[in-house]
């Protein structure tokens, strides 16, 4: 997996004083996408244990609330190959940390896929430029969903 952005300070992609990471690789290639680049796969630098354990170690400030995942696409397969098992590594090293997850996707096309075991939060569906709303929190149209999750279920 690669990834095209790491931010250590980041208030923009969830609640409280974040780490997010933008992985790369995307096929929704939603129109109005604001982060196009990310699309292909083999953009940005290689998801290496190093790169983990900076962002542990960022995880471990008392400001930081949480950990953010966005793209590209975290739900595509080539991506929830790597971090599926990063994520426990986040619940195990991190469990004070709480894990939100972007995707395109709706929850109904992810209900059952282990990610969403991971994660407290998700941020679901597809941009839709017709339904852009730059008043919303943490979300770019007004169709997308924040779903409060426990044991990948919504709450």
């Amino acid at each position: 997996m690669n990834y095209c952005g790491l931010n250590k300070n980041d208030i923009a992609n969830g609640e409280g004083v974040r780490v997010s990471l933008f992985v790369s690789g995307c096929r929704n290639h939603c129109k109005g996408c604001h982060n196009p680049e990310a699309w292909d796969f083999n953009y940005g630098k290689p998801f290496t244990k190093e790169t983990e354990d900076e962002i542990i170690e960022a995880l471990h400030h008392s400001w930081i609330q949480g950990f953010s995942v966005l793209g590209g696409e975290p739900c595509e397969e080539e991506n929830e190959k790597d971090l599926i098992p990063f994520l426990k590594r986040v619940k195990k090293d991190s469990p004070n940390s709480d894990t939100w997850l972007f995707s395109g996707y709706t929850y109904e096309m992810l209900q059952g896929s282990e990610i969403l075991k991971y994660v407290d939060v998700l941020v679901d569906g597809p941009f839709l430029l017709e339904q852009k709303d730059i008043s919303l929190a943490f979300r770019g149209s007004r169709n997308q969903r924040i779903l409060r999750l426990i044991g990948g279920k919504p709450i």
